[in-house]
This record gives structure tokens, sequence and C-alpha cells, in this order.
């Protein structure tokens, strides 16, 4: 775990990593003119959807198009947290409108919205005070699984075990 919390590896497919590529990392976003210059360049269609994000292990947020893989916008690294953000225009300046921890290929787990928090504060952008729909990840003691944990049922969806209470997806770190 760094100052900046828990880190995450990617546990999605294998072939998913493989396919990244050098310089296919998502776009750096150090500052608030950071985030001026790239919002600027997207388009009508592009901002009515949400961007896949990141924030690398140096606490950087990092965006890429919606359906980019989240493995790719980081780089082939760990991360902080991964998720999905939208971005919304009120009182003539931006703020996020929508943020969640939903990538299946890092399963990040709610906790690591403080590093979220802190990678947007350093943009200068509004945002919430937690996860807009935070998404509980688990793994399955029994049949190794992961799952999403639905309206508090922590019952695997594949064998049908219990699920611990307590995030487990990749206890190797």
């Amino acid at each position: 775990m760094s100052a900046l919390g828990r880190s995450y590896r990617y546990v999605g497919p294998a072939d998913v990593k493989a396919a990244v590529r050098p310089g296919s990392d998502g776009f750096r976003i150090r500052s608030a003119a950071d985030f001026d210059g790239w919002i600027t360049e997207r388009s009508a269609a592009e901002l009515a959807e949400p961007f896949t994000f990141v924030v690398d292990t140096d606490g950087v947020l990092r965006l890429a198009p919606r359906r980019s893989e989240h493995v790719a916008c980081a780089g082939g690294g760990s991360v902080l947290s991964a998720g999905e953000i939208g971005f919304v225009r009120e009182a003539g300046r931006w703020v996020v409108g929508e943020v969640s921890n939903h990538s299946t290929g890092y399963c990040p787990d709610v906790t690591s919205w403080p590093a979220v928090a802190q990678a947007l504060d350093r943009t200068g952008l509004g945002r919430p005070s937690g996860f807009t729909h935070g998404v509980v990840f688990r793994a399955c003691p029994d049949c190794q699984e992961r799952s999403i944990v639905r309206e508090d049922d922590f019952v695997c969806v594949f064998c049908g075990s219990d699920l611990p209470e307590a995030w487990n997806v990749d206890n190797a770190e």
C-alpha cells in the first residue's frame, strides 16, 4: 500500500493486457490547465457518455474514451482506482456529473475513492463526495470467479457460495 492508498493490479483477461501497446495510456491530467486543454478537444458525442479513467500509482488522473480498456488507459500498470467518469457544465464550469469504480479488469474497492478525490481536486473540478455508483467486487473463495455484489447480497452468482464481506479480489499485493 502506498501513501496514496492500496494499489490494484490488473486481474482481467491476460489477452487484454497483452494487447496494450506503448503510448496507448490515457491522457494524464495533472492540473486544471491539462483538463481544460483535453476537454476542449472532445466532441459533443464523446461528452454525452462517460469516459474510462484510472488514477495511476503516482496519483495522476488518466482519461480515455469510454470503450477503452482500463489496463490500456493505465499503460499496463497498477492503479489506485479505475472506473468510469462523466463531466457536465454547471454554472460556467466543468464538474464531475457521475463517477464509478466500475472496472472489471482491476476490480477496485469502493475505498479507493480518496485517491480519485485527490486526483480530481488537483484539476479544480467540482466533484461529488464519493462514487455516484460504487461497485462492490469480491472473489469467490470456492470457485475463484470475480463477482459484483448487488443489493448487499454477498452470494456468488456462479456457484452460490457465500462471498466475504471484505475486499479480496487480489490478495497478492
